[in-house]
């Protein structure tokens, strides 16, 4: 998992960069259930009067609210007002400047004198008007003195019930009292409550787009961070891929490395939006929700505390159940990669054995195999889903419960209530955002521990530091006491193998299955290491060559002709790209390429499928021998790539190359004794130890081995026709050295 935020380390801008707009995201969305709250208690059933101190009130109720005050605070209530000189009372821009002060002043005053006209309880009312008719008093005819006396009587009584109130609900009943203020003289409030509505209502709709906005930006840059990551990743995993010795390619199946490369990265790709976009997002959300409940003051956090460890608990338990399966997935998937791949390529060769059935089983059998896993997995974690909704469907009602005994009490107002439990929801959802995340991110987690097993493998193959460049290459190629085993082998497959090849000769290997012939020429360009002696070229040691600089003089044709799609062009041009089309050409006349493809409508503009699907295996072979020759190297190596070619072809194919190769090294692994005849050098391996060297003649004559593959492919006629055509050529060779032409 850790491995998913190191791939971040590169955008760390980025990622600030949505860290900030997720905050402004986060503040937007949490600011909105506080707007709708202000509705609901201000708005509505406040009438939009946000303080309680009025803006303007009957003289003679001025008067008596400020005789309930001590001298500090009728010195706030004097420096507040003014005398209209029309009965009434107005507010001062002194007063409107400092309106929370001037409200914590005549609260309880203004409550003291309005409050028995805006009644709320019945038991409250009978001891009103127990008060009074005690007092023979009614609440039209009391003049000064009596409301002081009866304030004196009050002050306990309001003081108590204040108490019992939480602040909201005490503001609320205050902001009442002040209603009841200016109905008594027909004041009109309902442009304050349409103005505050309005207000709100911008406010909130302004928080909306700004949230919508920060989202979308947001989106926009983790989409951006996320292809970046993909790119990376992909990048990596190719140059790291390119640069695998045959021994880490075949440590990793093609099959998996294609998976790796696709859809392990596409699971990255696609876990890192949602990392920016929700994991984020979810403390930010969560914490900020938490403190806003807090800040409600409506002691309900212990439902928060609740919902939470319920939330935790199943995650916790669904992963557990889960994570060892997301492990199962990856490596089911490629098992069925690999089974489709060898279906798909060997599927004339299923065909002609008539094992279409068979395979369908094998097939069958790998995608049941992921469909189980898969659908185990699903299963699990469709559990999740109707389980938090539950939980959270169950936290609504726990708040609604609770929140109407606090309601009734007095403690909470009905906007609160609906901002404690948006908040809650918000931190539910936040964590119902992680608890989808739960289901993703184990898998992309295993998905880049594959791709860092590709990235951090360390290649057995690769440059030395002090690493030199091949240069002025001759061509001398050397293997002085050469072992070499694979490194998951116990065996060794080649043994004290010692020959020079010269540049001007050929040099064949030959040899029955599998007795290291391929092995023996892929050490040259490092395709594996040695494991005993060392192969020089030119005397210097090939380990201590830059892998690069030894590729660059070798022409090499694989022994399973290998083509890219694009042009005839384009692929005889694959290791030569600045090679004119004369020389081109050239190179196809030497491989007697360019018959069959002159005889195509675009001649060397005719394209090549996928893998060379549209030419023969002899012409795809003729094509690789091009592409060799095209590239003008010092160093030639052809693995058994005459195999294809018929007999008249390969002949002509040997004496094109003998012609126009002459200063040039070439290593030719051959299974027919025909096309190594003319071979300045043959070495002949048995069990991946050297049993003979030298010429057909000679091997003839000495060698055993030869001797038996010889006569199992060639005739007694032939034979002797080999060696009296070799033994002419050695003559006539000896005449032009004694008369100095050569």
């Amino acid at each position: 998992m850790l491995q998913i935020f190191k791939n971040l380390k590169l955008y760390w801008k980025s990622v600030i960069l949505i860290f900030l707009l997720l905050i402004l995201q986060a503040y937007c969305d949490l600011a909105l259930p506080d707007y709708t709250s202000k509705l609901i208690d201000t708005g509505i059933m406040n009438h939009g009067i946000e303080h309680c101190s009025p803006e303007q009130l009957p003289s003679e109720a001025y008067i008596v609210i400020r005789g309930f005050m001590s001298e500090e605070e009728a010195a706030v209530w004097d420096d507040s007002y003014k005398d209209g000189g029309d009965g009434f009372h107005y507010i001062t821009e002194e007063g409107l400047t400092r309106m929370d002060t001037l409200d914590s002043v005549c609260m309880l005053p203004l409550m003291m004198y309005y409050y028995p006209y805006n009644m709320v309880s019945a038991e409250e009312e009978n001891d009103l008007k127990t008060l009074l008719e005690n007092s023979n008093l009614s609440l039209d005819d009391m003049s000064y003195d009596m409301w002081m006396a009866m304030g004196e009587q009050m002050r306990p009584m309001m003081e108590a019930m204040l108490e019992s109130m939480g602040e909201d609900m005490l503001r609320s009943t205050a902001i009442s009292c002040t209603i009841t203020c200016y109905d008594s003289f027909g004041f009109n409030y309902n442009t304050i409550q349409m103005h505050y509505l309005k207000n709100t209502g911008f406010i909130m709709l302004a928080l909306t787009l700004l949230m919508v906005a920060a989202a979308i930006a947001t989106g926009f840059v983790a989409s951006k961070v996320a292809a970046g990551v993909g790119c990376s990743l992909r990048e990596q995993v190719f140059e790291k891929v390119i640069r695998f010795s045959d021994s880490e390619i075949s440590r990793f199946s093609t099959a998996s490395l294609i998976t790796r490369t696709t859809n392990d990265v596409q699971q990255i790709q696609m876990v890192t939006v949602m990392l920016l976009r929700m994991v984020l997002y979810s403390p930010i959300l969560a914490v900020g929700g938490i403190l806003k409940v807090v800040r409600t003051g409506a002691g309900m956090g212990w439902i928060i505390f609740i919902a939470v460890a319920a939330i935790t608990i199943l995650i916790v338990t669904l992963m557990a159940i889960a994570m060892p399966r997301f492990k199962i997935l990856q490596t089911l998937l490629d098992r069925l990669n690999l089974i489709s791949r060898e279906i798909l390529t060997g599927l004339p060769v299923i065909r002609a054995f008539g094992r279409e059935k068979k395979e369908e089983e094998r097939f069958d059998e790998a995608n049941k195999d992921l469909t189980r896993v898969t659908l185990f997995v699903n299963r699990v974690m469709t559990f999740m889903m109707p389980i938090l909704m539950f939980i959270m469907y169950g936290i609504s009602i726990l708040i609604e419960w609770v929140a109407a005994h606090k309601i009734d009490e007095g403690h909470l107002q009905v906007g609160a209530m609906t901002a404690f439990i948006t908040y809650t929801m918000l931190i539910i959802m936040s964590f119902l955002m992680l608890s989808m995340m739960s289901i993703m991110l184990p898998r992309a987690g295993v998905a880049a521990n594959r791709i860092k097993e590709i990235i951090e493998t360390d290649i057995s193959v690769r440059n030395k530091q002090d690493a030199k460049e091949l240069k002025d290459v001759k061509g001398v190629i050397r293997y002085e006491h050469v072992d070499f085993r694979y490194p998951d082998g116990d065996d060794y497959v080649l043994k004290d193998i010692d020959f020079v090849a010269e540049p001007g000769q050929t040099t064949a290997i030959i040899g029955s299955t599998g007795c290291g012939k391929s092995s023996l020429i892929q050490l040259i360009p490092r395709f594996y290491d040695v494991s005993g002696g060392r192969i020089t070229i030119d005397g210097t040691d090939v380990r201590d060559l830059t892998v690069e600089s030894i590729r660059k003089q070798i022409g090499y044709v694989p022994q399973k002709g290998v083509l890219f799609s694009g042009t005839i062009a384009s692929n005889i041009r694959f290791g030569a790209e600045q090679a004119s089309d004369e020389q081109m050409k050239l190179a196809a006349e030497i491989a007697q390429a360019a018959e069959f493809i002159e005889e195509k409508d675009g001649t060397y503009d005719s394209s090549i499928s996928q893998g060379g699907s549209n030419v023969s295996g002899g012409q795809k072979q003729r094509l690789a021998i091009a592409r060799a020759i095209a590239r003008n190297p010092k160093i030639y190596i052809f693995d058994d790539s005459f195999s294809a070619l018929d007999y008249k072809t390969d002949a002509a194919v040997r004496k094109a190359l003998k012609e126009n190769m002459k200063d040039s090294t070439v290593l030719i692994v051959a299974q027919r004794v025909s096309t190594i005849l003319h071979a300045d050098q043959i070495l002949v391996l048995d069990d991946g130890r050297l049993a003979g060297k030298g010429t057909h003649r000679e091997l003839m004559a000495d060698c055993e081995v030869y001797q038996q593959i010889a006569q199992s492919q060639l005739s007694e006629a032939e034979l002797q026709r080999s060696l009296q055509e070799e033994s002419g050529e050695r003559d006539h060779a000896k005449l032009r050295d004694e008369n100095g032409e050569v």
